[in-house]
């Protein structure tokens, strides 16, 4: 019996390693090879929502943050909307993250999750957390492009990563980026790598959460009327 598009992820999660070196103060979390359970809620989530055989469009995040994919291995989703609207309870940790409050609302006005994620697959050009040593000494969210050097050390393992995630059967006539920083980084990788026909651009989630939220109900509608035309 041959894959569904849901085996293609648990297995591409289950491999996903970054062995290459950081700039100092940078570090990489793994949520897969750190809890047991993410592994479980990660794949109870792709056999329910991707358990076919037919391709999606590709949503293209930054990097997962240590409070959504970062701990459920979902992309931008926290444990709160795991349970409450995907239906899947995660026991040892319960996380908060403001870009799955988002990501969910608009998922609700688009049609739910059922809609929603058998016409879409959304992960990261880098799909592990990665974390920052701030001047107290603590462990903060970092991006992929915070640091000039960092980002040339994992733009190969990106590439890399991106054409592992086309393999898993996403349609590249276009793909959807969300944030306009994170753009002209994947227009740079994209023109290096050639990977997508057309890139559509979008504000990434926490940037509307933190400064636009009177006008949230305008970026919903932006989100559903350009991915609407996807299809």
């Amino acid at each position: 019996m041959s894959q569904t598009f849901g085996d293609k992820v648990v297995e591409f999660n289950r491999k996903l390693e970054f062995k290459g070196k950081l700039p100092k103060g940078f570090r990489v979390v793994n949520p897969f090879m750190d809890n047991p359970e993410t592994l479980v809620v990660m794949q109870q989530f792709y056999d329910k929502f991707y358990n076919d055989y037919h391709s999606r469009k590709f949503i293209l995040g930054i990097n997962p943050s240590r409070h959504g994919a970062g701990v459920t291995g979902v992309p931008f989703t926290d444990t709160k909307r795991l349970e409450g609207i995907c239906g899947i309870p995660m026991h040892s940790a319960h996380t908060h993250e403001i870009s799955s409050v988002f990501m969910y609302d608009m998922i609700s006005e688009y049609g739910g999750v059922e809609s929603f994620y058998n016409q879409f697959y959304i992960n990261s050009p880098f799909p592990l957390a990665i974390i920052v040593q701030n001047k107290d000494g603590k462990w903060v969210n970092a991006n992929y492009y915070d640091d000039l050097h960092l980002f040339e050390m994992v733009k190969g393992f990106m590439i890399t990563t991106l054409k592992n995630h086309i393999a898993l059967g996403l349609d590249t006539s276009e793909v959807y980026v969300l944030g306009k920083k994170n753009a002209v980084f994947i227009q740079k990788l994209n023109k290096e790598a050639k990977l997508f026909d057309q890139i559509k651009v979008l504000e990434h989630p926490r940037y509307i959460q933190q400064y636009k939220s009177k006008k949230k109900t305008l970026y919903i509608d932006k989100y559903i009327l350009t991915l609407n035309n996807a299809l």
